[in-house]
């Protein structure tokens, strides 16, 4: 059999794009922030993780223009070896103090971020025991560690006990939670995981790509509960709340030291670019001294809501500023989604696999720079919508 053969065969999205259906890919002429323009035709954009609104910030903006001119655009190696500027030092400091903790490293993209420290910390006879809803990376980053992997039902901690009750006492275990996840917008309980994890001898990890910047004062999960002693390991990605592309993990000196020396995703990549890092290192003294922009963005999230659950869609048990509206039909998911688009929202369906079959949806999510009048607007529009569907 041909390897391509598959290639070949593959029409399901090529039929979605004939029957103009197709969601993916849509090339922006302008992002704008909370707005965006496709064609001429602008939409309200309630699909983007931009949740601070920094990336047209003109301090944010500025950053990275003065990192071009200094430094240029690429470091053109790796951090282990010419890539790494005092700015990197710099960034990693700043964030480490941010979270809590004693040490931060910065890696490329949130993707390695994950990779590296999952792969760099695992062993062989070592479990990695992750919620079912986890983010593909740290799936992904289980799989390239030479450990087990073991899932837990989603936010079940009855099912998480008994999984790590039935571990060797005396094996190496990393939990591993989204802090806020990006779907569904709900958030890991920790203070109930904490303490199963020091009962049976297992580190905990929490990704809080999406918690940065949104809950927990802007620092996240853990800050947000007041457990961050609590939780061994925090990472977060730059290319949300920072306006930038990146990522970083942070923990005790000593655990950072290790995967700083073990972990082959930053080690055989280019180091994160200087605009990038300066981007990151703006929007973080922004998170510091603008609580408000935090408080907005509760504000706006609370509205809409307390809007959606009045109109009767089903909103599952979102708490944060992704707010999922879930249909639980494939196609009326995408024909609902090409109804909101025509009529000015930028929303993302998300379909099976990336959801449980029966639970697509469409995902929203919001920015500190959205307005009220701009969300009336987005839930006039869905009313609209979701009574010519039967969805309300």
């Amino acid at each position: 059999m041909d390897l391509f053969t598959k290639a070949y065969e593959y029409t399901e999205a090529k039929e979605a794009i004939a029957a103009g259906m197709y969601p993916y890919f849509i090339p922006l002429s302008e992002n704008e922030g909370s707005e965006a323009l496709y064609k001429g035709h602008r939409l309200i954009m309630c699909g983007s993780n931009n949740y601070l609104g920094l990336t047209t910030d003109p301090r944010v903006r500025e950053a990275a223009i003065q990192a071009i001119r200094r430094y240029g655009t690429s470091c053109t190696g790796s951090r282990f070896l010419n890539g790494t500027l005092e700015m990197h030092e710099q960034l990693e400091h700043e964030l480490a103090e941010f979270v809590g903790k004693e040490a931060a490293l910065v890696f490329s993209t949130g993707m390695q971020t994950n990779l590296g420290t999952i792969s760099a910390l695992i062993s062989r006879g070592d479990y990695v025991i992750l919620d079912k809803e986890d983010h593909a990376s740290l799936v992904d980053g289980a799989k390239l560690s030479f450990g087990e992997t073991k899932r837990f039902a989603h936010q079940d901690m009855d099912h998480l006990e008994r999984v790590l009750r039935q571990l060797p006492e005396e094996k190496g275990k990393l939990v591993v939670v989204d802090g806020l996840y990006s779907m569904e917008g709900d958030i890991a309980p920790l203070p109930e995981i904490i303490p199963l994890c020091k009962q049976y001898g297992a580190r905990l990890m929490v990704d809080d790509a999406h918690a940065i910047g949104v809950i927990g004062g802007g620092r996240g999960t853990a800050a947000h509960f007041g457990v961050t002693p609590g939780v061994d390991l925090i990472m977060s990605t730059f290319s949300k709340s920072f306006a930038s592309l990146g990522g970083f993990i942070a923990g005790d000196e000593p655990v950072v030291h290790y995967i700083k020396h073990h972990a082959r995703a930053m080690i055989f990549s280019a180091s994160i670019p200087p605009p990038n890092a300066a981007a990151a290192l703006a929007s973080l003294k922004i998170m510091r001294d603008e609580p408000e922009r935090v408080e907005h963005l509760g504000k706006i999230a609370d509205y809409m809501r307390k809007g959606y659950r009045e109109l009767g869609f089903n909103i599952g048990n979102s708490t944060t500023p992704i707010i999922p509206v879930i249909i639980g039909e494939r196609m009326l998911t995408l024909y609902v989604w090409k109804r909101l688009f025509d009529e000015g929202v930028f929303v993302n369906p998300v379909l099976s696999p990336g959801v449980q079959p029966g639970r697509e949806m469409l995902r929203t999510s919001y920015m500190a720079t959205h307005t009220f009048e701009q969300m009336a607007r987005v839930l006039a529009i869905f009313e609209k919508v979701g009574k010519e569907t039967g969805l309300i």
